[in-house]
């Protein structure tokens, strides 16, 4: 069996039908946000790993929800169609009239231009059915009812906020109104955004997934917060950056909101996971940007692990970054008289105790 993430060039050409097909009964939003350009799927399905089916994306192309009697040749056919400057209607019919196997698929398409167009086939087995609007194409097949998709376009249209928390939010509402009749396994989100510095967000800005579990979109979410703490919180300021450079302030305020954002909710919630509260707190510190709420993270962060002394060099950090010179050099000697041979420690307590710039 060929898979479809490996084709090659050649196999591109190749027609719909040589593809086998493998059954991913699902549901799946797919969605574009015209102020950032972002594109993204996220899927929910009871089979294994359905993240190596589904959802495909690139960024400045499109992206792609293939599933149902899932014909996987339809994600890379389907963006090569894209990247061609096919919109998405015509890009569903084309990928959907060369396949014998059409009635039993279901496809949803967004391009780079917010169009949108879906396909689900008469024999899908049901309840099976799609909604589509500027910038979405909603799907599944297998649902509770006509609910599913229905209540997950009220969330998409109604979340505040980036891409991916509309799309978590969407799959949130789904499972609620009943999901995949038959259950709960795996789940997945993809984003993908521009970049010319960092050309790896252009395929895997937000690329996180969940292969096997009783709550995957649970899971997801908590994983997605991991994330959100650690490298999108750090994406977020190197598109602030970029857009400052650009000229383009209210976009760079609108990224370090973003981490705020973040950081707000991950204390609203009570987050126990020190790492987490770390993470944001110390990419907040390194950028002068809510350093009040890093502080109430990097202190609990300590109260999590009270011996960890990175975290506690993070909490000296949002000190020293708020002024409080006396309160930073006295939580970085407690972090040094741990480690006491850390040249790390000893070249920041030398810093504050100087009251220096980084």
């Amino acid at each position: 069996m060929i898979h479809g993430r490996r084709l090659g060039a050649a196999a591109l050409v190749l027609s719909a039908l040589l593809i086998p097909a493998l059954a991913h009964a699902t549901f799946s939003i797919v969605a574009y946000d015209s102020t950032t350009q972002e594109l993204g799927v996220a899927v929910q399905s009871r089979a294994f790993s359905v993240a190596e089916a589904v959802p495909w994306a690139e960024a400045g192309v499109g992206a792609i929800a293939t599933q149902a009697s899932t014909n996987e040749s339809f994600g890379p056919l389907g963006l090569d169609m894209l990247r061609k400057g096919m919109a998405a209607p015509d890009v569903v019919r084309a990928l959907v009239d060369s396949d014998s196997g059409q009635t039993h698929r279901q496809l949803g398409v967004v391009d780079v231009h917010g169009a949108s167009a879906a396909h689900t086939g008469k024999d899908c087995s049901s309840w099976a059915g799609h909604r589509t609007g500027y910038g979405y194409s909603i799907q599944g097949n297998i649902l509770a009812g006509e609910a599913v998709v229905a209540d997950m376009e009220r969330a998409f249209l109604n979340t505040p906020g980036e891409l991916a928390a509309r799309l978590l939010a969407a799959l949130d509402a789904g499972q609620a109104a009943g999901g995949d009749k038959r259950g709960m396994q795996s789940a997945a989100i993809l984003v993908v955004r521009p970049s010319d510095e960092f050309p790896e967000y252009r395929t895997r800005y937000i690329d996180l997934h969940v292969e096997d579990s009783k709550s995957p979109i649970q899971e997801l979410r908590r994983v997605f917060q991991i994330h959100e703490a650690t490298k999108l919180a750090e994406a977020h300021l190197r598109y602030a950056d970029a857009y400052e450079k650009a000229g383009r302030k209210d976009l760079a305020q609108t990224e370090r909101t973003r981490v705020g954002e973040a950081l707000k909710r991950a204390l609203a919630r009570g987050e126990n996971d020190a790492s987490n509260l770390n993470g944001l707190a110390w990419t907040c510190a390194e950028n002068g940007v809510f350093l009040p709420e890093a502080l109430q993270a990097a202190e609990r962060a300590v109260k999590l692990e009270p011996k960890n002394t990175g975290i506690m060099d993070t909490l000296a950090e949002v000190h020293f970054k708020m002024g409080d010179q006396a309160k930073a050099v006295e939580v970085e000697t407690r972090a040094l008289a741990l480690a006491p041979n850390d040249s790390y420690l000893t070249q920041q307590l030398a810093r504050f105790r100087a009251g220096g710039a980084k």
